[in-house]
């Protein structure tokens, strides 16, 4: 039976190496992926390099690494994973791979450019670990999420699911704006608040949940009635605003204040027992204006406190706009961009419409004039026993 060096040997009789002087000319040019373990890793490495352990290559590197054709220089700490990771990855397909000589204690005494990674704690790693397992997310896409910013305007119907996951998620810091308090009839349908919280700010509510299912997020609170005084200051910022209104003045003003500030919103609606979910993204999509240039008589739209809505329904509808979210902010698959996803919850049916961009929107399109950021309480004629407020579904 062969010893573990002549198989050594014999694996790299058959797999081709490089110096590290060679390697430092191919940084640029080639991938780095770095096969030791996590806590060999979080000591320094290769700059940019992708890691990968090597007791996970065969279930996750075609994942990291689509293009089998791409330049990778692999290595490990002296030179013996890295060759068997190497014939490994010929095997399945790789077709210009090199193995490290020395791995990267040689790199480092040789004095070329490494450095120590910014990693996740044993605990966020622990937390994040089926996002880890996910190639198209891994540490990296963990690491962004911690990073992003995303604001929710309201914390009812739609804002309370799609806040739990964006906080589950990892999202590192969550904006919300409201000015309501928590009242019982908000309880059917509004799963940030519970009975002992009746009476409450909204905000303050939807914080200690949050935090409570995260310690990583940092969540940020507005207490206001959002309008043209306030709102280009408070989503600054923010990397995508998650729209959970119910009124036709707030949106009309958000959609303004998006395209001025070129944040994405990633937009939600829902009544009796229909929901709609859509993404604006600022001059690369309709807008809020393309689909509806002008509000509709308040007779014509009535909201949900008037028509009534089914419970589970923003559940629905709330976390798709979550889904949403987390896949703009990785840059995940095919957005709603330019499409409107309709549930009918009677029908239990999905139906998707393409939506094209307006070019003559009085707001994205190319003739459009200056956008001027301004209230729109007298045009949409609210309800008169509502003011116009935040997610009250």
């Amino acid at each position: 039976m062969p010893s573990p060096r002549d198989l050594l040997n014999a694996v790299k009789a058959v797999i081709a190496e490089i110096e590290p002087e060679e390697a430092e000319r191919r940084v640029g040019t080639s991938i780095f992926l770095d096969v030791r373990e996590p806590d060999e890793y979080d000591q320094g490495a290769v700059v940019g390099a992708v890691h990968l352990p090597r007791g996970n290559l065969e279930f996750q590197v075609e994942g990291k690494l689509p293009d089998k054709s791409a330049p990778i220089v692999v290595y490990c700490a002296g030179g013996v994973r890295s060759a068997f990771a190497v014939h490994t990855m010929e095997q399945l397909g790789y077709t210009n791979v090199s193995s490290l000589i020395g791995g990267f204690n040689r790199w480092k005494e040789g004095g070329h450019p490494w450095e120590t990674p910014r990693t996740l704690t044993h605990e966020q790693r622990n937390r994040y670990q089926r996002h880890l397992l996910l190639p198209e997310v891994g540490e990296t896409g963990q690491q962004k999420l911690l990073d992003s910013k995303v604001l929710l305007l309201g914390a009812g119907g739609l804002g309370s699911p799609a806040a739990l996951y964006l906080a589950a998620a990892g999202v590192g810091t969550i904006g919300i704006i409201d000015m309501d308090v928590v009242d019982a009839s908000n309880l059917q349908r509004q799963i940030l608040h519970n009975m002992d919280r009746i009476g409450e700010r909204k905000v303050d509510s939807a914080k200690k949940t949050l935090t409570a299912i995260n310690p990583d997020v940092n969540v940020s609170t507005y207490d206001v009635r959002l309008g043209a005084d306030n709102i280009l200051e408070i989503i600054d910022g923010y990397d995508l605003i998650v729209d959970g209104t119910d009124n036709f003045p707030t949106r009309y003003l958000v959609n303004d204040a998006s395209l001025l500030k070129r944040i994405p919103v990633v937009h939600g609606s829902i009544f009796r027992f229909e929901g709609q979910v859509t993404i604006f993204d600022p001059y690369n999509g309709p807008c809020y204006r393309c689909l509806i240039p002008e509000p509709p008589p308040a007779e014509l739209a009535p909201s949900c406190a008037e028509a009534g809505v089914f419970g589970v329904l923003p559940g629905i509808v709330g976390s798709i706009q979550a889904l949403e979210a987390i896949k703009l902010l990785l840059g995940l698959g095919d957005s709603l961009v330019g499409r409107l996803l309709a549930f009918d919850a009677l029908e239990e049916t999905f139906r998707v419409f393409k939506v094209q961009r307006d070019p003559e929107c009085p707001a994205c399109g190319a003739d459009a004039g200056e956008i001027v950021i301004a209230e729109y309480d007298e045009l949409c004629m609210p309800h008169p026993k509502e003011a116009p407020s935040l997610a009250r579904a």
